[in-house]
């Protein structure tokens, strides 16, 4: 006989499978690793909370959504360029978007979640969550990196 309590934990944990919990995918391996203490101390509260418990930011808060200068941006976490200026777009998303990673820069994973199944994009080199990819993006390549900010830095040309 189930207990009300049961279903309960059932239905809980079942939101956790959906939702992403436990973050990164079994298996997969990172050039750099840190323990969450060492994270929490490189990080500032609210990077961690975005590459490494994959949180969002809120929509137009990021001044690198408005960045329009000649550059490179790079992953908050390990530094490794991710991106060229040169593929940003205003998606009129609120977040930073691109139509196109920098080469052996980012990997992808699915991401299911309350909204169904969107694919994850993070960092090659230390995994750390940076956003989601779509379909729906500009020529040539059709796709919408939609990045958080807050996982990535900005270096001028």
């Amino acid at each position: 006989m189930m207990t009300r309590r049961a279903m309960l934990a059932l239905g809980g944990a079942g939101i956790a499978i959906l939702s992403g919990a436990g973050r990164m995918s079994a298996g997969e391996s990172f050039e750099i690793t840190r323990s969450e203490a060492e994270w929490r101390a490189l990080l500032t509260p609210a990077q961690f909370r975005v590459l490494r418990e994959e949180d969002t930011e809120r929509a137009f808060t990021s001044p690198l959504n408005d960045e329009k200068r000649a550059g490179t941006f790079h992953c908050a976490g390990c530094d490794l360029p991710l991106y060229s200026s040169k593929t940003k777009y205003d998606s009129g998303t609120g977040w930073p978007s691109f139509w196109e990673p920098l080469k052996n820069a980012v990997r992808t994973k699915p991401d299911w979640g309350i909204l169904g199944k969107r694919t994850e994009v993070h960092c090659r080199r230390c995994g750390g969550h940076l956003g989601h990819v779509f379909n729906d993006g500009p020529k040539p390549t059709g796709k919408r990196y939609c990045m958080n900010g807050v996982a990535m830095t900005f270096r001028t040309a």
